[in-house]
């Protein structure tokens, strides 16, 4: 039988994938057949971003994959280095032209960069607000804000994000940034949701793992989907790929869900740099 991937409706009206793929540090040359291969699995939501390089080669899998484009929800992000408004305008611009693609089903700023730009992320917003209206983004949203980014995007602007994709796994919840979420009607996203493959062998989730019969992989990301988070793995191993689709057969009952959630470290779980100080621009 084959899998169905719950979607998650938006704020905006639409409706997201809650599993998707995704391509961070895949490299160009691998993403074609790592994109391919997910789609071929049944994956039909793909996350990349300008800074990673690979948008072209997400586009090209998705052209030669034989499904229609509506059957697949591609987001992308805003490169850190494009914030000014004309300059995102036409990094939009080029984000569709290398997936050959007449719109993005999601595109987000992908760091809110307060120690630079004057600290002006709100500009930035707007200009995808602009994308949205035009129909060319059909859904807009951020990634890494904090609930201070979130509030003055709140009292600033009028639309409100339809996803924050942020960093969040079994050490580090983020649980401030995803109640702020949740009580604004903003989907969280979790990237790093297995921690850079950290939390894979802790004991807890091994134990889980072994009395399901399942892989520690899929106990968490199963954790992240009980939780209502959309979730995007990456891999570049068939045998991966396969196992992290298979999340949707089985549960977590609620003494596990509390073992896996009782292992946040806090801050000194983060595995990424702070949204607060990050401010890395490619050259």
């Amino acid at each position: 039988m084959a899998t169905t991937i719950p979607d998650i409706s938006l704020n905006d009206g639409n409706t997201i994938p809650q599993l998707g793929f995704g391509v961070f540090q895949i490299k160009p040359k691998d993403t074609v057949e790592a994109v391919s291969k997910a789609l071929e699995v049944g994956y039909r939501h793909i996350d990349t971003a300008e800074m990673y390089g690979n948008e072209a080669e997400v586009g090209q899998a998705v052209r030669t994959s034989g499904l229609d484009r509506g059957e697949v929800f591609v987001t992308s992000k805003l490169n850190n280095g494009f914030h000014r408004p004309d300059d995102a305008r036409k990094a939009f611009d080029s984000t569709l032209s290398a997936l050959k693609m007449d719109y993005i089903d999601l595109f987000l700023i992908h760091w809110p960069l307060p120690t630079l730009y004057d600290g002006d992320f709100v500009s930035t917003w707007k200009v995808l607000e602009e994308f949205q209206r035009d129909g060319r983004a059909r859904s807009v949203g951020v990634s890494n804000f904090q609930v201070p980014h979130l509030r003055r995007l709140a009292a600033e602007t009028s639309v409100v994000p339809a996803v924050n994709q942020i960093e969040a796994h079994p050490y580090f919840g983020n649980e401030e940034v995803r109640a702020y979420d949740r009580e604004h009607n903003i989907i969280t996203e979790a990237w790093s949701p297995i921690a850079q493959g950290k939390v894979l062998g802790d004991p807890t989730v091994v134990d889980i793992a072994e009395q399901l019969g399942r892989t520690p992989a899929q106990v968490v990301l199963r954790w992240h989907v009980q939780r209502g988070d959309i979730v995007f793995p990456k891999s570049t191993t068939p045998k991966r790929i396969e196992e992290n689709f298979q999340i949707f057969d089985f549960e977590l009952d609620d003494a596990a869900m509390e073992r896996i959630t009782e292992l946040d470290k806090g801050e000194a779980g983060r595995q990424g740099s702070h949204p607060d100080t990050f401010d890395y621009v490619p050259r």
